[in-house]
């Protein structure tokens, strides 16, 4: 009886022993796969992007064209059906933030994609799209693109610069959601009948402000809890749970990493502000500096919501922000960087091209029949 005992269990044994090793064993083909499969996409990234440098004048060409005749076009779709923008900008949205995440995974950038700006964006997604007629949601949505996402124009020197689908890109996702939201609260038909429906009152504006307590309420105090929430959730991603990742790459960017480099580079008024309570203390110093720069345009947002002027003023400024931003791009940093490449080409062809050593002088002369080289040399 033992002995069949003993046999049962040597056979559950070996046969547990032999599940292990399969699953050891098919674990191990799927990190070969990935591995496999990683390096052929970044052998194709690469390629693609030797080619698009290859082709960098026709392509700028192509994307300056198409940049100037789509925003002609949505110049005109802003006066000739402003109730049609806000689609305009969900297709932008899910066609051009899954690309860019594509292009910044592969320049180690992708990390970008957690700033406000996005989590901002993607909640006004969500409310066009699931609760458009929501007034809380909207007054929400409200404060964050007029408030931190459209001042980041101004103050981060966002440029419209049209040969540059990246820059493009990043003016649309600050200024695009600010102008959505002026035709639909100031020019949309359907906004015009939930102001005087039939048979009701006449009322004031859409959204309804039942009171000055409502409208701080919902268009202040919520989106601030909304914004303090995204910073943690920043905070425990980048800082905690990709805090080794990112020690171990310093080729990894962040929002953080980035200004910080540029503002020590130009020992700005944002790199000593940012020291005031020392080195260590930088990191926490910004987020400080970040807060302190939500709550004051998430107030400002307040005025601009209840204007019909001031906010038709404030999208002016956006617009000319970023065209006087993406001209001054154009006049001065262009220049610098082409020169700068030019050098590198330069610089690069001179350390592969070999250096004539005396005997390919002799050969090199022998050919020609030039016997003087031959003894100069």
């Amino acid at each position: 009886m033992s002995n069949s005992d003993d046999a049962v269990e040597e056979a559950n044994g070996h046969s547990f022993h032999k599940v292990k090793q399969g699953l050891k064993d098919r674990s191990k083909k799927v990190a070969e796969t990935k591995e496999k499969t990683k390096k052929i996409i970044s052998e194709q990234a690469e390629k693609i992007a030797k080619q698009a440098e290859e082709h960098e004048q026709f392509i700028n060409k192509v994307t300056h064209l198409c940049g100037v005749l789509g925003f002609g076009g949505f110049c005109f779709l802003l006066g000739a059906r402003p109730q049609d923008v806000p689609y305009v900008y969900c297709l932008f949205y899910v066609t051009f933030v899954p690309l860019r995440w594509i292009y910044y995974r592969y320049k180690k950038w992708h990390y970008y994609l957690l700033d406000f700006c996005y989590y901002a964006n993607t909640i006004f997604l969500v409310t066009l799209l699931m609760y458009p007629k929501n007034e809380k949601l909207f007054m929400v949505c409200f404060s964050f693109v007029e408030g931190p996402l459209a001042w980041a124009i101004i103050v981060w020197r966002c440029s419209l610069v049209f040969n540059s689908i990246d820059k493009i890109t990043s003016v649309l996702i600050h200024l695009l959601p600010g102008l959505v939201f002026f035709t639909i609260r100031w020019w949309n038909p359907a906004t015009f009948e939930a102001m005087h429906p039939e048979g009701t009152a006449r009322r004031a504006s859409w959204p309804y402000v039942e009171s000055r307590t409502f409208l701080w309420k919902w268009l202040f105090l919520v989106p601030l809890v909304a914004y303090t929430l995204w910073q943690v959730l920043y905070f425990l991603i980048v800082n905690v749970l990709r805090r080794q990742r990112l020690l171990r790459d310093p080729e990894v960017m962040t929002s953080y990493r980035e200004l910080s480099k540029k503002a020590q580079k130009a020992n700005n008024i944002w790199w000593r502000l940012s020291g005031l309570l020392g080195d260590q203390n930088r990191l926490l110093m910004y987020i400080i500096l970040q807060a302190l720069f939500s709550v004051a345009t998430m107030a400002l947002a307040v005025p601009i919501f209840l204007s019909y002027e001031l906010h038709g003023i404030f999208q002016i400024l956006k617009v000319s922000a970023a065209v006087w931003n993406g001209g001054s791009f154009l006049l001065d940093v262009m220049p610098r960087q082409v020169i700068l490449k030019e050098k590198k080409k330069t610089d690069i062809q001179l350390v592969e091209s070999p250096v004539d050593s005396p005997s390919s002088i002799v050969e090199d002369s022998i050919k020609v029949g030039n016997y003087d080289d031959i003894q100069q040399s």
